[in-house]
């Protein structure tokens, strides 16, 4: 018989570092589940991402206190910040740009994404992230 789900708790855990202090020890102590059983267990399945890298994490919480848990790949924020060099994006959006990004970074970004986006191709992948780099106030650029 499968085992009952109490819940799902969401949080964005930088890859390698999960401790207990806030906010996963809150989280993760008010329904119960083994903090450090889940800040070990995440960072031996993190290792291999660089050290930092937020990962958005899923994590189910069922009856008998026990866990599983979902990584999925970084916000397409952080990829673009990384790929254009930024600390943060433009303070007035759409008066002011932050930068330039070439549309085959765009796409370099919706491959790494793709299994993470609501998208049936490539093409409309990249459009997705193009509207995220819009929305922090960089410049599409053809190249």
């Amino acid at each position: 018989m499968a085992k009952k789900i109490l819940g799902y708790i969401k949080l964005q855990v930088p890859a390698g570092s999960a401790t207990p202090s806030p906010p996963i020890g809150p989280a993760l102590g008010q329904r119960g589940v083994n903090i450090m059983g889940f800040c070990k267990e995440f960072n031996a399945r993190t290792e291999k991402e660089a050290k930092g890298t937020p990962l958005p994490t899923v994590i189910t919480v069922y009856q008998d206190k026990s866990f599983t848990f979902l990584t999925k790949t970084p916000p397409a924020t952080w990829y673009l910040k990384q790929a254009t060099g930024l600390k943060s994006g433009s303070k007035l959006v759409g008066r002011e740009t932050a930068g330039t990004v070439k549309v085959s970074q765009l796409r370099e970004i919706a491959e790494k994404k793709m299994k993470d986006l609501n998208a049936n191709d490539l093409d409309a992948a990249t459009k997705i992230i193009e509207g995220s780099a819009r929305a922090m106030g960089l410049e599409v650029v053809e190249g």
